[in-house]
């Protein structure tokens, strides 16, 4: 394969949108809501697995060239390979780079079409020797960066888009050198000292990190966090795709609940337990792909003060679904 180093860095407008995740369709109707009984257990997503209904996987759009590759910053990945179109270039977890192996073939490949190798420009800054290529199982040629195999999603549409970011939890954005695209944290103001003030101010944050399950007379069976406060949904929220529509001054109200790790989740249903990555740069935890919050109404353990409030914020049961008991 010829390879080519690029001399121009490609301009592409990276428009701001949340990750699409694993989740299946699901909206605030009847299925969605749950009475004080508790949870009640839900059929898993129709996704086929590979982040996106198998009913809405579509033909997919084929094995195209990259051409000429580029390097575009985005304010949450950080610097990020796109292809001449700039669309967002990924890479598989179940996939290897030594030696370069594809393990996405069928449906999979419908979701998320390969990259065709054979025509490709490495980006202005990029070590061109990274550029490779693998034979798939069906015997076409298949672009690598560090021996990744290179992928784009079907519900990217424009320039910008990175709706595949994180997608069941192996799906994600390319950078230039065949890793993840990762943002690079920033240095601590105020040197040293002040790095480890906000690392004990990080610990402690963590060690309040926890999601549980109390029981109220009016309210049932509902999660609470690690220090005892009801815990809310907002159902102009979606779980497919994965979106948060509570920003700005409504996240002053409701703040959202930051990552849980599994094992501090007793009683909570685990399926789909993800973390959204929030436009605005916070991470929220998910349950069954609801974005999750609390209410600064509530004073102490046990008030549920934010329930039915406006008519869109209610607890949640233990499998995600609203109580939308008053």
């Amino acid at each position: 394969m010829g390879i080519k180093r690029g001399t121009t860095l490609a301009a592409v407008a990276m428009a701001v949108v949340l990750a699409a995740t694993a989740c299946g369709p699901s909206d605030d109707k009847a299925a969605d809501s749950a009475q004080p009984a508790g949870a009640a257990s839900q059929a898993p997503a129709a996704d086929g697995g590979y982040g996106a209904p198998a009913a809405d996987a579509g033909s997919g759009s084929g094995a195209k060239a990259a051409g000429q590759l580029a390097i575009a910053n985005n304010d949450q990945l950080g610097a990020v390979l796109t292809d001449s179109a700039g669309l967002t270039l990924y890479r598989f977890d179940k996939d290897t780079a030594k030696p370069p192996k594809s393990n996405c073939d069928g449906d999979c490949e419908k979701t998320w079409p390969v990259v065709a190798a054979g025509d490709a420009t490495a980006a202005a800054g990029m070590d061109p020797s990274l550029l490779g290529e693998v034979v798939r199982s069906d015997g076409s040629k298949q672009l690598t960066v560090a021996g990744w195999p290179a992928y784009r999603f079907n519900k990217d549409t424009k320039a910008g888009d990175f709706n595949g970011q994180g997608v069941g939890g192996v799906w994600f954005a390319l950078a230039s050198d065949g890793k993840k695209a990762a943002k690079a944290a920033a240095p601590a103001a105020g040197g040293a000292e002040a790095g480890a003030a906000v690392g004990a101010e990080a610990g402690a944050a963590e060690a309040d990190a926890a999601l549980t399950v109390a029981k109220d007379p009016k309210l049932g069976d509902h999660i609470v966090d690690g220090k005892g406060m009801t815990v809310y949904r907002f159902k102009p929220d979606t779980a497919w795709p994965m979106v948060s529509k509570c920003v700005g001054d409504c996240l002053a109200k409701w703040p959202v609940v930051p990552p849980v790790a599994q094992g501090n989740a007793k009683g909570i249903v685990e399926k789909n337990y993800l973390v959204l990555d929030r436009p605005d740069g916070k991470k929220q935890q998910t349950v069954n792909c609801w974005p999750v919050y609390t209410f600064t109404g509530d004073k102490k353990p046990g008030d549920i003060n934010g329930q039915g409030v406006g008519g869109t914020w209610y607890a949640v049961a233990p499998d995600g679904k609203l109580i939308t008991v008053q």
